[in-house]
């Protein structure tokens, strides 16, 4: 069959090369790709993946046997909802259900209705109620905006003074009629875990922990992700089904019962504290940077499953892909001004996008990148590639990957040199 994939991030790309491996596929084409996305899939060119009309006229006239969405703006735009319609197979939940991740409010509200232990919180849209409340609470509440916000829309203030900075900060740039979160402070291990959802049927995948913070010690502001590891020592496969059954299935079937049913990857960040796990958030795709260290470990047939998640197909989706028995670390190269203002421009070399003959153990998956007409590539974006190492263990992954992180030369790069160092 032939797979459309939606998005220009290393997740994206890292998708593409996996999907592009199995054997059930003939070709991938991507939307809109990146510099680096013509190694493992050909480009739609001028296809706008925000505009859910568009999409499904592609995708019904070319006849896809399957679309992959890969980041959150594509969903809560409806385009799987429009593909839907366009009775084109989509991998990704409809827009009223993507606000699992769209809406940290609903998402609470479905939490409370689930019975899934999550902290306690308070919603605002107003500034001085807002600001009012902060500065009545024990400890600086966490700061979270009711709309996505390219994983910047999150900030753990270390003071009153930065979380009041920080309300006034995320509603002075909010969309009309936004509101924001201010969140009870819990302590413990973050833990990210992924499975597959359709409908009321959940599929375990795995565990991922990642690096939100821009510089090592978790210091620096919070960024979309500078890197991950997979799988994660202390959280195995006995933890992630203990998840399945507490947190996932709980809140799949609340959504089928609300008339929302989800279809797709559902991701649940997890703190992992004295009382239990509490769900800090959901994303209604794969993580990025976590995909990029996870799919490289799913073995089995990825492209059959998630059809199968797509269509309702539990016999085929049950047992489709499992993780093997290696480790993967992935780290991110980030573009000089990253976060606030990344620079683009520069040359980046060192960086050989990985194709679909390339199994690892060095991966190389584009995201802010552009090539130019003598074939060499150039940052344009804040997260510019992700390496990937894949080893026995952490240790010999992580090597790798910092191996590849050291052959790359992009002027005013930055990348954080901690990943999966805890483990070790």
């Amino acid at each position: 069959m032939e797979v459309l994939v939606l998005g220009s991030g290393a997740r994206e790309h890292a998708l593409a090369w996996r999907l592009a491996r199995d054997e059930a596929v003939e070709r991938v084409r991507i939307a809109p790709g990146n510099g680096g996305t013509p190694a493992v899939a050909e480009t739609i060119p001028g296809l706008d993946i925000l505009d859910p009309a568009a999409v499904a006229r592609h995708a019904a006239r070319e006849r896809y046997g399957l679309v992959v969405v890969g980041p959150e703006a594509p969903l809560a735009a409806g385009v799987a909802d429009a593909l839907r319609q366009a009775s084109v197979p989509v991998f990704g939940p409809a827009r009223a259900a993507a606000r699992l991740e769209s809406s940290k409010a609903f998402a609470k509200e479905q939490l409370r209705r689930a019975d899934v232990p999550t902290p306690a919180c308070v919603v605002f849209d107003d500034v001085g109620e807002a600001l009012a409340h902060a500065r009545a609470s024990d400890a600086p509440p966490v700061v979270k905006a009711d709309w996505l916000a390219a994983g910047k829309g999150v900030v753990v203030p270390d003071s009153h003074e930065a979380a009041a900075e920080a309300i006034r900060e995320l509603l002075a740039n909010a969309p009309q009629g936004a509101r924001v979160l201010l969140e009870e402070r819990v302590t413990g291990r973050e833990v990210s875990v992924f499975a597959l959802v359709s409908d009321e049927a959940v599929v375990p995948l795995g565990a991922a922990c990642d690096y939100k913070r821009l510089r090592d010690g978790d210091e620096g502001p919070n960024t979309g992700g500078m890197g991950a590891y997979a799988p994660v020592p202390w959280y195995g496969t006995a933890e992630v089904e203990q998840a399945v059954a507490s947190i996932f299935e709980p809140i799949a079937w609340r959504m089928a019962r609300d008339g929302t049913p989800y279809r797709g990857v559902l991701y649940a960040g997890l703190m992992l504290t004295e009382a239990g796990p509490m769900v800090l958030e959901f994303n209604a795709r794969f993580g990025d940077p976590e995909a990029q260290a996870l799919i490289p470990l799913l073995q089995g047939d990825l492209s059959q499953a998630l059809l199968a998640a797509a269509t309702g197909d539990l016999a085929a989706m049950e047992g489709a892909v499992a993780l093997d028995s290696h480790a993967a670390v992935a780290v991110v190269i980030a573009a000089e001004g990253y976060p606030s203002e990344p620079i683009s421009g520069p040359q980046i070399v060192g960086a050989d996008p990985s194709s679909v003959a390339d199994g690892g153990p060095l991966l190389c998956f584009h995201a802010g990148t552009r090539r130019t007409a003598d074939g060499s590539f150039l940052s344009a974006g804040g997260r510019v590639v992700t390496y990937v190492g894949i080893g026995a263990d952490l240790a010999s992954a992580r090597e790798t990957a910092y191996g590849g992180a050291a052959g790359c030369e992009l002027d005013g790069g930055q990348h954080r040199t901690d990943i999966a160092l805890r483990e070790l």
